[in-house]
Formats: C-alpha cells, sequence, structure tokens
C-alpha cells in the first residue's frame, strides 16, 4: 500500500499558520504595532485604506533590521525575542513566536523597508503569497515600514468572510486603542483613507485616556494604586454615575499586555456592587504588573488570554484595591452617609450637664366653658334651608327635560336590556405575571406575551415606518440638550444624522466631541436620549444586524430596543391592552425585530391535562 502522509509544502503549511494568527485587518494591525513597540520606536504611524483591505502600512523610528535579518523575518518560526523554551517564562516583549510576518506574507502583497541607524542604506523586500519578488537596496529613513496590500487576495473565501468596512475599522480602532493605551510614552498617529484620525502626542496615562476617548473623560477618572509582593496595580476606573449599558470602555494590561479575562472583570464589578445599576458596566483602565514567571501567555494564538498561578489572590487584591480607592475619593458611600448634620449637638451645649424638662400646668383650664356657644353654632349650621333650595328646581317640569323630536335618547345609567357580546365572557381581559409577561385570554384557550419583545416589535414598525415616510413628529426641548462622545462615534452619528432627523431628532450642532440636540422623537424622554444614542453606537459598531440589513433598519432596531419597556416594569391595565391591540396590528407580530418568539398560545386542551 502507498505511502499517504506527506510534509506540506512552506505556502501552505503558512497559509494554514495565518488562519491562527491573521483573522481580520485587525490582527495585522495589532501583529505590525506590536513589532514596531518591540523595536524601541518612539513614534508609529499607521496608515490604512478600505479598514485595512486593501492597505496597512505602520512606519516606525525604531532600531530597524539588517539585510539578513530582513530576509529571515518572513520565515517561519523566526524570531530575535527568544532562544530556548525557558525563555517563554521571561517574556518582555510582545511578539516571540516568529509567524506573524510569514503568516502576513502568505495571505497578502508585502513590502518591507528597513534601515538601521549605523548603516546609510537601508533593505527593501517584495513577497506576495509566500514568494519572493524583489530585494534591493534603497534609501529610507531609520526605522522600519511594512506596507500589507490586498489583504487574503489568494484566499478569496477568507475574504468574503470579512464584515462591512465599519465594522473592521472598529476592530482595528481597538487594536489601535489597546496597543496605544499600553504605553503612552510612544507618539501614535493613525490615518483612515487619507484623514488623520488620531495624534496622541508623549503624554503621562491619565492624558493618554483623555487624548482617545475625549476631554470630558476626565472628570469621570478615578485613580486606583496599590502595591503588593504579588501584583503592582496602577491606572483609573470609572465614576459609578457614568456606567455604560456597553463593556467599550474597560481595559486589562499585564506587564503592558493587553488581556481579556472574565475572572478578573468579576472582580470589578463586584467592587462596584451597590453603586451601579443592574445591566450597566463600569469603565477601567488598569495596569498590572507582575512577575513573568507567575504567568503564561502563551496559551492563545492571539495572546490575548494569559493563566496566572494564584488567580484567587489576585482578584481578592483587585477588588479591595478598586474598593478603596472608590471610598478614598468619596465615590462610595459610608456608614453614616445618611446622618443629619441638624441633629449634631451645638458646640456650645456639647459639654453641659442634662437638665429635666420643667412642666407647666395651667390648673384653671376649663374645656367645657365654651359649651353654650358651640352648641349655638352647630344648630345653626344644620338648619334646613328648604326655601331657598327650593327655588333652584322652579321651571324644570320633567316634560321640558326631553328634547323635542328626540324621545327615544337614552341617558347614561340607564340599564340597558341587550348585550354588547353574546357571550358572558369578559374580552380583552389581560393580567400581567411576574411583571414579565402579559395573560390574554382567548377563545381557544390564552396567550402569554413577553411585554419587551412585544413592544419592541410595535415601536420597531413605527420608527420603520416614519423613517420611511420621513413624517416623524418632533418635541422641542426648553433647553438644548448637550452630550460628549469621542471622535470616532461623532463620525459614525454623523454618518446616521439623516436618518435619525427622520425619526424625530433634531441636531443643532455637531461638534469634534459633543452634539446639541434641541429635538428628540415624540413620547421619548429627555433622560433617555443620551442610552438611545450610545446603544446606537454600539449596534452599528458591531453590526448587530449583518451587512444585507439597511441602515435605517438598523437604527429602527436599536431605537426600538433602547425605548421599549423593560422586564420587571408594572403596567397598568390599559397599558396591557395597549401593547396587545398594536402588537397584533402589527405586520410581522409573532416574532421581535431580533426574530425571537412574542407570544405562546396555551390552548384550554393543554390545560385539561395538567388536571388528569
Amino acid at each position: 500500500m502507498a505511502d499517504i502522509i506527506q510534509l506540506l509544502p512552506d505556502h501552505v503549511a503558512n497559509q494554514i499558520a495565518a488562519g491562527e494568527v491573521v483573522q481580520r485587518p485587525a490582527s495585522v494591525v495589532k501583529e505590525l504595532l506590536e513589532n514596531a513597540i518591540d523595536a524601541e520606536a518612539t513614534t508609529i504611524k499607521l496608515i490604512i485604506k478600505d479598514a485595512g483591505k486593501t492597505l496597512i502600512q505602520v512606519i516606525d523610528n525604531g532600531k530597524g533590521m539588517s539585510t539578513t535579518d530582513a530576509r529571515l523575518s518572513f520565515e517561519r518560526h523566526a524570531t530575535s525575542k527568544i532562544k530556548t523554551a525557558d525563555d517563554l517564562f521571561h517574556l518582555n516583549t510582545k511578539g516571540f513566536r516568529g509567524e506573524a510576518l510569514a503568516s502576513i506574507a502568505a495571505i497578502a502583497h508585502v513590502e518591507l523597508k528597513t534601515r538601521q541607524e549605523q548603516v546609510e542604506t537601508g533593505t527593501s523586500i517584495c513577497i506576495e503569497g509566500s514568494h519572493m519578488v524583489s530585494q534591493e537596496v534603497v534609501v529610507t529613513p531609520i526605522g522600519t515600514s511594512v506596507s500589507v496590500k490586498n489583504l487574503f487576495f489568494n484566499i478569496p473565501a477568507r475574504r468574503n468572510f470579512l464584515k462591512s468596512d465599519t465594522v473592521e475599522l472598529r476592530h482595528v480602532i481597538d487594536e489601535f486603542h489597546r496597543v496605544a493605551l499600553a504605553h503612552p510614552k510612544v507618539h501614535f498617529l493613525l490615518y483612515n483613507n487619507g484623514s488623520e484620525t488620531f495624534n496622541l502626542p508623549v503624554s503621562n496615562y491619565r492624558q493618554r485616556i483623555v487624548n482617545i476617548f475625549g476631554s470630558k473623560t476626565n472628570e469621570k477618572l478615578v485613580p486606583v494604586e496599590e502595591e503588593t509582593e504579588v501584583i503592582k496595580i496602577s491606572g483609573f476606573v470609572g465614576k459609578p454615575e457614568f456606567a455604560k449599558k456597553t463593556r467599550g470602555e474597560q481595559y486589562f494590561f499585564v506587564n503592558n499586555r493587553f488581556i481579556r479575562s472574565a475572572y478578573l472583570n468579576h472582580a470589578i464589578l463586584s467592587a462596584f456592587e451597590g453603586l451601579i445599576k443592574t445591566g450597566t458596566h463600569p469603565s477601567y483602565f488598569l495596569n498590572l504588573t507582575v512577575d513573568p514567571q507567575t504567568i503564561d501567555i502563551n496559551i492563545h494564538p492571539t495572546k490575548t488570554e494569559i493563566k496566572f498561578d494564584d488567580e484567587h489572590t489576585l482578584y481578592a487584591i483587585l477588588r479591595s484595591a478598586v474598593k478603596h480607592s472608590l471610598g478614598q475619593f468619596n465615590i462610595s458611600p459610608v456608614l453614616d452617609f445618611e446622618r443629619d448634620s441638624n441633629l449634631d449637638t451645638p458646640y456650645n451645649y456639647s459639654k453641659s450637664t442634662v437638665r429635666a424638662p420643667k412642666i407647666e400646668i395651667d390648673r384653671n383650664y376649663n374645656p367645657f366653658q365654651d359649651s353654650e356657644s358651640f352648641k349655638r353654632q352647630t344648630s345653626s349650621f344644620n338648619k334646613r334651608p328648604s326655601d331657598s333650595w327650593d327655588s333652584l328646581y322652579v321651571g324644570l317640569d320633567s316634560k321640558n327635560i326631553t328634547p323635542q323630536g328626540n324621545s327615544d335618547m337614552k341617558f347614561e345609567g340607564e340599564a340597558s336590556d341587550g348585550s354588547l357580546f353574546e357571550s358572558n365572557e369578559q374580552v380583552n381581559m389581560t393580567y400581567q405575571l411576574h411583571n414579565k409577561y402579559i395573560i390574554s385570554a382567548i377563545k381557544s384557550g390564552m396567550l402569554v406575551i413577553d411585554q419587551y419583545r412585544a413592544h419592541q416589535r410595535v415601536l420597531y414598525e413605527d420608527f420603520l415606518q416614519n423613517m420611511t415616510v420621513k413624517e416623524a413628529v418632533s418635541q422641542q426641548l426648553l433647553f438644548a440638550l448637550e452630550l460628549h462622545f469621542s471622535s470616532q462615534e461623532i463620525e459614525i452619528i454623523k454618518q446616521l444624522k439623516e436618518d435619525l432627523e427622520h425619526t424625530g431628532f433634531v441636531f443643532s450642532k455637531i461638534a469634534n466631541e459633543s452634539v446639541e440636540i434641541t429635538g428628540v422623537p415624540l413620547n421619548v424622554p429627555e433622560s433617555e436620549v443620551s442610552i438611545i444614542l450610545e446603544q446606537l453606537i454600539n449596534d452599528v459598531q458591531h453590526e448587530v444586524p449583518n451587512s444585507n440589513f439597511s441602515a435605517i433598519d438598523l437604527l429602527a432596531k436599536s431605537m426600538a430596543k433602547s425605548l421599549a419597556i423593560k422586564t420587571g416594569q408594572i403596567l397598568k391595565k390599559d397599558e396591557q391592552e395597549y401593547i396587545v391591540n398594536r402588537l397584533f396590528a402589527c405586520k410581522e407580530p409573532n416574532i421581535s425585530p431580533a426574530n425571537r418568539l412574542i407570544f405562546i398560545t396555551v390552548g384550554v386542551d393543554e390545560l385539561d391535562k395538567k388536571f388528569i
């Protein structure tokens, strides 16, 4: 029998490795930015076009590479970071697997230009799909420039799985934020389609956060500092009143490396317990410094998950540090938060002796001495003024009450012989169960309706109709409402401005970090406007429906989700009936805008079977 096992060619092996390392344009951005950091660059410029699908270029002023190093950097498992397996537990650099450039070059057109400080000329290398195209000597600045063009050009199936430019751009900016936040001493620039999106000069950590997320972020931050033998914690958490419904501004850095940890995130949430509403998430930007020997960062290809030796200790220290900071800066309530200062003992009487109070009694007081005058007043009040009352009804005979020519008119309160319904069963009887479901009786049994999903469907179709017909009603605000957002979020609002105006929003001004609103859709409370816009921005960034849906549909779904009555809200009878009637007037009453079941039918037969 012939042998069937064979070694894969290098270009095939590189494409398989690229599936682990490069999932989308943001993966390339992450690898190239980390390489620039490892090269000790002080200025890093990121240039992208079409959300990175057409071009990703990273230019740094780091150490650069020699001609031999430049060529070897594209080989598999080629790295300058480690030499033995023990080095994996003493890592102080970003990249160490040696697969980044080789994987990227296997699925894109890559051009590398690099030069070291001690030489006058540099090296230029062009690779397309793992095949060397050219290598030559060029004149180039000190440092390295890597251009990645036409990502996934030789794997069309992978390219088809990429999301829209809006979603891919959000992932790219997220990676840019993670690297920029971890290294405030490095100057970062980001250019998107020729325009400057971020220019982050060298600064301290707090200023770097403000430069990324907007000037209003400064007043939201509470510093956190703690140092023990196990861990050193530094950074900031957001004040409880600025907690959001989304998890956007949550960053953990371990030894200047961004990580995700649901366990440590739970420690932060427990520290905020009782300070934020259910369903909201606090912001935090925390740097954790630990001994590299106590962590393993080689458990995930993207190196965003880390295994700690003693997670329980880190959990307790982190929770205590955050809780201490919230209390130290008077964010969390103290034990005597209900104390009334008016009840304090005055200073002049604080040392005086306690004396029994004197009670004086008027022994000559007689409560019955005015009883005769009281009787006279009572008798005069109860006297019937019959003569004057009779005069009010003069001329109002029964024959004058009935209008001319309409003797059959019936008045409210008269008994009716007939019945509005043939049966004596009361229709449209509704009940609310656990403040979550509406129970409505029907002929064959009953309906169990999810009130949140039902109201979502009603609002969704209303908004969709208003935006399509462009005849929405707006209610003017007495005072203009000013909301603050980051520059990235402002760009999304600009894109959706026209559609938002068709729903009833009126924008008087859109600046770099703020918007001014003078009108909102009918029945939208002013306090909900910021929540609606935040949820909308989050949905657009994550593209909750896929790219096959229009922006109007996405907007209608997002607003309906924000404004629908929530689970747990008590509804009156008329409100319950309103939702039921409006639901079955919709075009699609069966499913919510998120394609989830709205109601179920429980027949009388099913109920009878329960009692057999």
